[in-house]
C-alpha cells in the first residue's frame, strides 16, 4: 500500500460517516473524497463502503482497513507528541491534565509557572477522560485514586487530600450544627449526581444517607462547593479547600478512607525532557508548602 492519503481519507469517512464529513476534516473538497475512496477501493479490488442516502457505511473489508487506519493514525500521533516534547528549552505548548475537583490547586501553580517561563502555552485539560499520555495528549497528568499501572507511565506519590463533611455558617445559622454522627438523620446533604461516583465519600453518603436527604445535587465539582458556601446542605470538602475559602465548619472527623491520593503521571519518552522536569519539580516546591503534603 503506498498512498496513506487515500487509507486516511477512507479511515476518516468510516469515522464520521458522511463524504461531506471527511471532507470538512481533512480541509479537502468532497470530489476528492470520493476519488480517494474510488480509486482504494479500485487498488484493491473490493467495496469498503456501502453507499446509502445518509451516508456510508464499512463492508465487512473495509472494517479491516479502518482498524489497520486507526493504528497507524495512533502511532502518528504518539510520535508527534514524543518529538514536540523532546526540546531542550522550556518553551512550547505544556499540557496538564488532572480532574477539576484540583483545579483550585493546580491554576495558581501553572500561571506562576507561565509567568515564569513566557516562552510556555500552557494548556490545562479538566475532565473524567483518561487522556493517553502514551499518545501524547499530555505531558502531566495529575491523577487521583490508586496508583496508575498503564504500561511506560512513569508514576510518582503526590499528595493525599483528607476530606470530611462540612457545614457552612450559612448553614449552621439555620439549621444548626450536627454533634455527630448519630444526628446527620436531621440534616441536608449536597452530594454528586451520580449515584455511582467512584469518590470514596460520595459512596459512602449514597450507602449511609438516605436519598430524600441529598436535596441538592450537581455532576459539577465546582457548583457542588458553592452550594455547601450557599449553606444547600452539609457537603464533602478537603480540608486544605475548606481553609482556603474560610465560613466552614467540620461536622465530623476525616476518615482514612475518605482520603484521596494524588499520582504525578508522565509517560516515559517525555519525563525527562527539559519542560516537563521544569513543570514537576516547580510543582513539588510549591505542593511543599501545602498543609496536606
Amino acid at each position: 500500500m503506498d498512498n496513506w492519503d487515500e487509507i486516511r481519507t477512507a479511515y476518516n469517512v468510516a469515522r464520521v460517516g458522511t463524504v461531506s464529513g471527511a471532507a470538512e476534516v481533512l480541509g479537502v473538497h468532497h470530489a476528492t473524497v470520493i476519488r480517494h475512496i474510488d480509486a482504494l477501493e479500485e487498488r484493491l479490488g473490493v467495496k469498503l463502503f456501502q453507499r446509502h442516502a445518509r451516508g456510508y457505511t464499512p463492508t465487512e473489508a473495509g472494517e479491516d482497513l479502518m482498524r489497520v487506519a486507526q493504528a497507524t493514525d495512533d502511532q502518528f500521533a504518539q510520535l508527534s507528541g514524543r518529538i514536540k516534547g523532546r526540546g531542550n528549552d522550556v518553551s512550547g505548548e505544556l499540557v496538564v491534565t488532572s480532574l477539576g475537583s484540583v483545579s483550585h490547586l493546580l491554576v495558581p501553580v501553572l500561571t506562576e509557572f507561565q509567568q515564569a517561563h513566557p516562552e510556555i502555552v500552557v494548556r490545562y485539560l479538566t475532565g473524567d477522560r483518561l487522556f493517553r499520555l502514551e499518545y501524547g495528549e499530555a505531558h502531566v497528568a495529575v491523577r487521583a485514586g490508586s496508583a496508575p499501572d498503564q504500561p511506560d507511565n512513569v508514576v510518582q506519590p503526590f499528595m493525599t487530600q483528607d476530606f470530611t463533611l462540612y457545614a457552612s455558617d450559612a448553614y449552621i445559622e439555620r439549621y444548626g450544627l450536627p454533634k455527630g454522627e448519630e444526628d446527620l438523620k436531621d440534616h441536608w446533604f449536597v452530594g454528586a449526581d451520580d449515584i455511582a461516583s467512584r469518590a470514596p465519600f460520595f459512596r459512602w453518603m449514597h450507602e449511609t444517607i438516605p436519598l430524600g436527604q441529598i436535596t441538592f445535587r450537581s455532576g459539577d465539582i465546582h457548583a457542588q462547593r458553592r452550594a455547601i458556601q450557599e449553606g444547600a446542605g452539609l457537603g464533602f470538602m478537603s480540608r486544605l479547600h475548606a481553609r482556603e475559602i474560610g465560613g466552614l465548619t467540620e461536622v465530623v472527623p476525616p476518615r482514612e478512607e475518605w482520603s484521596s491520593r494524588l499520582w504525578l503521571v508522565t509517560h516515559m519518552d517525555l519525563h525527562r525532557t527539559s519542560k516537563v522536569q521544569a513543570f514537576l519539580s516547580f510543582l513539588k516546591t510549591h505542593a511543599a508548602g501545602w498543609a496536606e503534603v
